[in-house]
């Protein structure tokens, strides 16, 4: 073996599931150097993880992967709800949700909509995205050791077909290598929350006369509620393709070897209620539901990010699109201070940012599973009980009231009970429909590799301001007008009222993060408005006044 042969990236990525994945298309979107290490030969090839919310299809739809994944989505494209059931063939049935969005009011708040993608089927996707854009993509390649001083982490890592060892220097290291993480444990980083909340055998499976007995029922998700043998039915095709999830009670002494193949065919007729049904099994993993958050998100320059970070019950598909959503918000940070615009500081503020966030969810997705009586899932009593903000609220509606915003509430909490994307700071910048250079597209579209202003016509001295402030600090600020003036960089659709749907005056100025996120906005006019821009960017992005 050769431990002399040395790698330099400005990131290591180690992990190579949905979140190491999209952290690699982000960075790699960003112009940022990167190699990924996974110790798996290839993506996942059982279908899990697959409900992907209205907030990740947003970054995936700036990132350019959006149609690819709607296309490897489409077989389950009429598959909305849940619905729960004694079994498929009694009268006992109740949808706990039928549509995803009733009533297409998500079009209001949003460009794009949910997405049900298997990870089997999106981390392939993600894969051509991501090598697309430069990633270094290196599978059955596991992660020996690291170590890190000031300057950046040094890694070796081998080459699970050759046996060869590589050292890696890196300036930043990813860690999202799951909810075990290797990398969480060598750096003593402790995790608070319930911990395990119920377990489960996801068993694949092949039955042709399935899909006659399910009918029209196109659900994502149907549980079965027969106490003798309850279990999640999940369509992976609607036809022949199917994925049960089984109960399992380790508590009880049951081991995964008591799972036969007899057994489990005989679970799945009983809870669907069709005895003679023909079940072919093809596949079993088991899967662990928990509650738990790292205490800490970073360790000098390691950050931990997906599963490693937090896990979450399912129920709601919360875990991996939060783990996503880590990604974006580390990757624009990342290339903010490899490229230098911004202070090494902007850096903690995504442990600040992004730890509250993964709290208030992970018990949202717990209070989602006993609400709808998950299977296998005993709650403590009060799980689950008292007002709680809706799916779309906690997936698109969550804020930063701490970190690399100004003007906020830092005592609101990060998950509010009712959708309010008007353009406060620490909020999803808001969504309207715009036309430039007589394109159509959203104002969400505008925010991907640089901070951007936004004034109306009678903005002209914030304008100037950003372009002078842009200068002085070398910060690659993108400043538009939104008007219907001439001298107006973008103009609204239907006449819609920018200022409005932003929450200042036609006066004021806005600025978003690379993230989407408002930093910062301004209701009217100031004396020194560049004197106001300046100190304003310099707190967000960390930078040196000195």
């Amino acid at each position: 073996m050769n431990r002399d042969v040395e790698d330099r990236v400005p990131v290591l990525i180690v992990g190579g599931s949905l979140v190491g994945l999209s952290a690699s298309l982000f960075l790699g979107r960003l112009g940022v150097e990167h190699m990924l290490v996974e110790k798996h030969p290839g993506t996942s090839r059982h279908p899990r993880g697959r409900g992907n919310n209205v907030r990740t299809m947003e970054l995936f739809r700036v990132a350019g992967a959006e149609p690819m994944i709607r296309e490897a989505a489409s077989v389950l494209a009429d598959n909305h709800g849940i619905l729960q059931a004694g079994s498929l063939t009694g009268d006992d049935q109740e949808w706990l949700f039928k549509e995803i969005d009733p009533g297409g009011g998500l079009a209001k708040f949003s460009p794009t909509g949910w997405c049900l993608c298997s990870q089997n089927d999106l981390e392939p996707v993600l894969v051509r995205c991501a090598r697309k854009h430069g990633g270094d993509l290196r599978f059955s390649t596991e992660l020996l050791s690291f170590d890190q001083d000031g300057e950046g982490v040094t890694a070796v890592v081998r080459n699970r077909e050759s046996g060869e060892d590589r050292t890696v220097r890196a300036d930043y290291l990813i860690a999202a290598d799951g909810p075990r993480s290797p990398v969480r444990e060598r750096l003593g980083i402790g995790q608070t929350g319930p911990g395990d909340l119920f377990h489960n055998v996801s068993l694949t499976f092949r039955a042709p006369g399935l899909a006659e007995v399910v009918g029209d029922r196109r659900f994502i998700a149907c549980y079965l509620t027969n106490p003798e043998a309850d279990g999640a039915l999940l369509p992976v095709d609607n036809q022949e393709e199917w994925v049960f999830h089984a109960p399992w009670h380790p508590d009880q002494g049951e081991t995964l070897e008591d799972f036969t193949d007899e057994r489990v065919v005989d679970h799945i007729r009983r809870a669907t209620g069709v005895l003679d049904l023909d079940v072919q099994i093809t596949g079993k993993a088991p899967w662990h539901a928990a509650e738990r958050v790292a205490e800490r998100y970073s360790d000098g320059r390691v950050f931990l990010a997906g599963d490693s970070a937090h896990e979450m019950s399912p129920t709601g598909a919360f875990g991996s699109n939060t783990g996503i959503q880590d990604a974006h918000n580390l990757a624009w940070k990342l290339a903010a201070v490899l490229g230098g615009w911004a202070g090494p500081g902007l850096l903690e503020t995504y442990e600040t940012e992004r730890q509250p966030v993964a709290q208030a969810t992970s018990a949202r997705a717990s209070a989602r599973s006993a609400e709808h009586s998950h299977p296998g899932y005993a709650p403590e009593p009060g799980v689950g009980g008292g007002r709680q903000s809706g799916v779309l609220t906690v997936a698109l509606g969550y804020r930063y009231t701490r970190g690399a915003v100004v003007g906020t509430d830092p005592e609101l909490p990060p998950v509010p009970e009712r959708m309010q994307l008007t353009g406060d700071p620490g909020t999803r910048a808001p969504h309207m429909w715009l036309r430039q250079f007589g394109a159509q597209e959203s104002t969400l579209d505008l925010y991907e590799r640089f901070p951007v202003l936004l004034t109306g016509s009678e903005g002209t001295a914030w304008h100037s301001a950003g372009l002078g402030v842009a200068e002085r600090l070398n910060v690659p600020l993108h400043c538009y007008r939104v008007g219907t003036g001439p001298d107006d960089d973008l103009t609204p659709e239907d006449g819609a009222d920018w200022a409005g749907v932003h929450g200042t005056a036609e006066g004021g100025a806005v600025l978003v993060r690379p993230d989407g996120f408002v930093a910062w906005r301004a209701e009217g006019p100031v004396p020194d408005p560049e004197r106001t821009l300046q100190e304003v960017l310099e707190s967000v992005l960390r930078l040196n006044r000195a």
